[in-house]
């Protein structure tokens, strides 16, 4: 809340000496007695206590003001995270508040190219939301983006500025068509195929790299992940008559940023004579 107190206020009429305040309708419960100049004052408020209070005339009844009280947080700093899963396509941009406001609060963002760069709007899907993107990508850069993200409510604003460099929030999202097949013949191994995540829109001008986990049906031991530049590997060295299951990860191939997510696993096993 923002303040311990809120004071309610109410005009009295000529010829009223005081009013009675009522909290949610004229059959509600009937408050202490207003001060001298109408107002009714509420201490170490909480939620507890929102609800429509309504002042009277004490002797009639009549309803001289309806107030809805509602009471929350002024937000603080947006904490905020960047990233790139399309690069060099786009770059996205989501924040939330730490504590909850209790309150509508929307979100205004801009952002600038450099320190004394012009700000341009950082692109939010609906007005006031919590997320946006900037499709203006200046590959191979060194000059840091200067993302500033708004939080406004009834109750006050607070901005927070989250300087980045794009080759440090590449993240691709997770690889895809993960499959694990048999090899006629091979006992002991196993052929690996994924695909380049699709949002990695050019995979043949901005390669990736993948890391490979795989382990045995039953066991939460995994082996050492196996490390490949292509979207296949042959995986030799398995045991015979068992199931693995294998995931694999992405990232740049130039190893900027992170990597992504591990894929839905995938299981297979060896080939197996007849």
């Amino acid at each position: 809340m923002g303040a311990s107190e809120v004071f309610l206020h109410c005009p009295m009429p000529k010829g009223i000496s005081t009013v009675e305040w009522r909290v949610n309708g004229s059959s509600g419960a009937i408050l202490k007695e207003a001060r001298e100049d109408g107002s009714l004052a509420l201490w170490n408020t909480s939620l507890a206590q929102e609800g429509e209070y309504s002042c009277h005339d004490p002797t009639t009844g009549q309803v001289l003001r309806r107030v809805h009280l509602q009471l929350g947080y002024p937000p603080g700093e947006p904490t905020v995270q960047c990233r790139s899963a399309s690069y060099p396509s786009a770059i996205n941009c989501s924040w939330k508040l730490e504590t909850e406001t209790h309150l509508e609060t929307s979100f205004f963002s801009t952002y600038r190219y450099g320190m004394e760069g012009v700000a341009q709007e950082c692109v939010q899907p609906t007005a006031g939301a919590a997320s946006c993107s900037i499709a203006d990508v200046q590959m191979f850069s060194i000059i840091p983006y200067m993302l500033n993200v708004t939080a406004v409510n009834a109750l006050g604003m607070a901005t927070h500025i989250f300087p980045f460099f794009l080759n440090e929030i590449i993240k691709p999202d997770p690889p895809e068509d993960v499959e694990v097949s048999p090899i006629p013949g091979e006992r002991r191994k196993l052929l690996l195929k994924w695909k380049p995540p699709s949002s990695w829109l050019l995979p043949e001008y901005f390669p990736l790299k993948y890391k490979i986990l795989y382990m045995k049906n039953g066991t939460s031991n995994n082996g050492k992940p196996k490390l490949s530049e292509q979207t296949s590997l042959v995986l030799s060295g398995i045991y015979p008559g068992t199931t693995y299951h294998v995931q694999v990860a992405a990232k740049d191939f130039l190893d900027h940023g992170e990597y992504s997510p591990w894929s839905v696993p995938a299981t297979g096993a060896a080939w197996k004579p007849e």
